[in-house]
Formats: C-alpha cells, sequence, structure tokens
C-alpha cells in the first residue's frame, strides 16, 4: 500500500521549533507504524510532509519525495535547505512534478501526483482552507481514503 501525506506548515503547526518537529515526527511514526505502507510519498514541504519522510526513514519505508519543481527549498533558511538535501538522498525516488520555479498551481500539481498515485492519503489538517484543503478535496474527487490525524497532533 503507498501511502502520501498531505499537511499543514509550521506556521499553521506552532512554529519550527524542535519540540514541533518531534511532535510531528511522534505523530507520522505512530500512524506509519500501525499503517500497512509499503511505500511513502512525501512532497518535502516544511512541516509535516518532511515529517512523514523522516518517520518513513525511521522505519525502513521506502519514500518518493514528490517535489513540486526544481528549486522548492530556494527561499528557506540554510539549516532546512541542508535537512532537506538529507532527506533527498534518503529517498528512494525522486519525482520532480513541474520545470524549475515557484507557482502555487505547481503544489497542487504535486499533490495530485500524488494522490494520483497513492491507495491512501494522510493528512496533518485543521479543517482550513488552503493547500492541505486542496488535496484532501482532489482527493476525495478521486474516492481515495483519507486518514487525518490532527487530533493525535492537537492533543
Amino acid at each position: 500500500m503507498i501511502i502520501a501525506a498531505t499537511g499543514h506548515r509550521p506556521n499553521k503547526l506552532g512554529g519550527y521549533g524542535d519540540d514541533v518537529r518531534k511532535k510531528l515526527r511522534t505523530v507520522a511514526r505512530n500512524y506509519l507504524g500501525l499503517s500497512l505502507a509499503s511505500e511513502v510519498i512525501s512532497g518535502m514541504a516544511l512541516g509535516w510532509d518532511q515529517a512523514f519522510a523522516e518517520a518513513a526513514i525511521q522505519l525502513g519505508i521506502p519514500f518518493t519525495a514528490a517535489v513540486p519543481f526544481e528549486g522548492q527549498d530556494a527561499m528557506w533558511p540554510a539549516a532546512s535547505r541542508a535537512h532537506y538535501g538529507v532527506l533527498l538522498s534518503r529517498a528512494a525516488d525522486i519525482h520532480v512534478v513541474s520545470p524549475p520555479g515557484y507557482s502555487a498551481h505547481k503544489m497542487q500539481a504535486r499533490n495530485a501526483w500524488m494522490c494520483d498515485n497513492a491507495n491512501r492519503l494522510c493528512a496533518l489538517w485543521d479543517g482550513t482552507t488552503g493547500g492541505t484543503w486542496n488535496c484532501i478535496e482532489y482527493a476525495s474527487a478521486l474516492g481515495l481514503p483519507i486518514d487525518n490525524v490532527w487530533q493525535d497532533f492537537a492533543q
């Protein structure tokens, strides 16, 4: 079973601190540990996406890095860029969805690619609109099963 992940960035999760990152990894690891995932797809954004990739690495589950465009990390701080590079080096596969250069529609194209190539979607979604909501809407239209682990994170 291939499980894709969609979820919020750190600004909606309580910030960029180590405590938030640790909690994200714990929720992702707990979810994946109970799943029947044979592979994971991560959109590689800061926050939930990277925590899901980290959990897959820790559990020995191969993951595909679904990169929305080359240079996704161009505006990130140096430490975040370095960590992104480490995660990419650990990916079983890297799929770049769109040509280089930021555009919001490229994020949705990445989300669609993830859903089109997964059997299930694991969301970390607080109910607000935005990119995570768009991904969930797309997955719902496909009939893709969706697990929202927000309550596990929020408690």
